[in-house]
């Protein structure tokens, strides 16, 4: 058998002291233990210096506008050009209505405008018309007075024949009684004495009769037969051109066709010459052609028609109009959803046919707690982590304003905290985020997709309103 080594003897072993073993092993745990803090240090350091200056929740969802399109005219549907998530843009043809009944409706508008437009020739004659009526009227008028104006010279004139008479048969009778002496003596002849008789006689006849014309005159003017005494036959009144009743029937009838050109006078009880001077009022020159031109204009016929034209134009523009409409467009750019329409339905006016998803105008609803808000500002960079990507392509935001209530008092039934069980939970209030340099053609978004944002407190809020919790006050956009 082969020699076995021999054990060692106790002399040669010399084990390690104790208390010099665990001071080693010490030193060497605390040794990994400043390695392992280091490392930890190292690692998780940036990103706990990161999240000092940092706000960010896991609450939040991209959302869009949504345009509900509805056909502004009812009518049976033709056809539809969209699907479902097909992507449109302003002014696409979406769904064409039955045109037919507005085509209709375009021709009758025509045709009624046709009419009024005839009306309106028939009134601009008429007016014409009823100003050369107007204008013999006046003439007429005229007359009238020039008649009384005649007649008052007919009066004077036939007193003055009166008188004439009167002293012609004054001077027959003095010739009548100095024949009648000097027949006694046989100084004049019989005859002749019956010749002067003869001629007296005449004369009286003469003075009755020029009396009797005097008083016709007067009574065609409607005065009376005989003059008030101490007055003389050929007084009349001084307006008597302005009162008498063939007078007032001509300005009556003047009235009546100045009425229908839109002429009032002030009162009725107006004399022939403050109408004329009334008249001549409607123009500072006192120019008869303006003053006609003028009436004409605003003629209640012609205003009537003219009326009538333009409503007659838009009736037409409205049926244009309803006949445009029968081919429903897309309104905003984007995306079809929620189609609810098929060629051959009849649809009512504002009846909901798609709804358009704008697939641009993308921001992120942030539902941040109420004790992170106290830091947050508009204006405030945000850098949004999507799930659909995995946090690998990063979007850039901007907080654009705070909603004004926290999304349980703005939710359809708040929560009534009066009843005594209130129990105070951590509120949430929506922070709107806009994107910045958003491109959906490159990287898409869509309505509800989670989102992290994460907004650094650290840089300076830039853009409108930076730095405040609410915006300015929208101004309206001046036409």
């Amino acid at each position: 058998m082969p020699d076995q080594p021999n054990p060692p003897s106790s002399e040669e072993i010399s084990p390690v002291p104790p208390v010099k073993g665990r001071r080693l092993l010490r030193s060497l745990a605390g040794l990994v233990g400043l390695a392992i803090i280091i490392v930890t240090g190292y690692v998780r350091g940036p990103s706990l210096l990161h999240a000092l200056h940092t706000v960010s929740t896991d609450d939040a969802y991209v959302n869009c506008h949504a345009t509900f399109v509805s056909p502004r005219v009812s009518g049976q549907v033709a056809r539809v050009l969209t699907e479902d998530n097909n992507r449109v843009k302003k002014g696409d043809a979406l769904v064409e209505l039955d045109p037919e009944p507005y085509r209709v409706q375009v021709a009758i508008k025509e045709a009624a405008l046709q009419a009024a437009q005839a009306d309106l020739v028939v009134a601009n004659a008429t007016v014409r018309g009823q100003i050369g009526q107007v204008r013999g009227l006046r003439f007429k008028l005229e007359h009238a007075i020039e008649e009384v104006d005649n007649q008052i010279a007919v009066i004077r004139a036939r007193a003055a024949y009166w008188e004439e008479i009167k002293a012609t048969h004054v001077l027959a009778a003095a010739e009548f009684e100095r024949s009648k002496r000097l027949l006694d003596t046989n100084a004049v002849s019989t005859q002749e004495f019956q010749q002067k008789q003869a001629a007296l006689d005449v004369t009286k006849f003469q003075v009755t009769q020029a009396l009797e014309s005097v008083n016709q005159a007067r009574a065609v003017l409607g005065l009376p037969a005989s003059a008030p005494e101490g007055q003389n036959l050929t007084n009349v009144p001084a307006d008597l051109d302005q009162t008498f009743s063939s007078v007032r029937q001509a300005v009556a009838e003047l009235m009546q066709g100045a009425a229908q050109l839109g002429i009032v006078p002030s009162s009725y009880d107006l004399t022939p010459r403050q109408i004329v001077a009334e008249f001549y009022q409607h123009d500072p020159g006192g120019d008869i052609d303006r003053i006609y031109a003028g009436i004409i204009t605003k003629a209640p016929a012609l205003m009537q028609a003219q009326a009538g034209l333009l409503l007659a134009q838009r009736d037409l523009d409205q049926a244009i109009l309803d006949l445009r409409y029968c081919t429903i467009v897309a309104e905003i750019d984007g995306i079809v959803t929620r189609r609810n329409v098929n060629p051959g339905n009849h649809v009512e006016t504002g009846q909901s046919l798609m709804v358009l998803r704008s697939y641009r105008d993308i921001w992120v609803d942030a539902n941040f707690k109420e004790t992170q808000l106290r830091d947050l500002r508009i204006g405030q960079r945000v850098e949004l982590k999507v799930d659909m990507y995995g946090g690998k392509h990063p979007f850039e935001g901007r907080i654009t304003g705070f909603a004004m209530g926290t999304g349980s008092t703005l939710s359809l039934l708040p929560a009534q905290n009066a009843t005594g069980n209130f129990v105070k939970v951590v509120q949430r209030l929506p922070v709107r985020i806009d994107l910045v340099d958003y491109d959906p053609d490159k990287l898409p978004l869509f309505v509800g997709l989670s989102v992290e944002p994460t907004v650094d407190l650290q840089q300076a809020p830039t853009g409108p309103n930076a730095g405040k919790f609410l915006q300015e006050r929208a101004q309206a956009a001046k036409p």
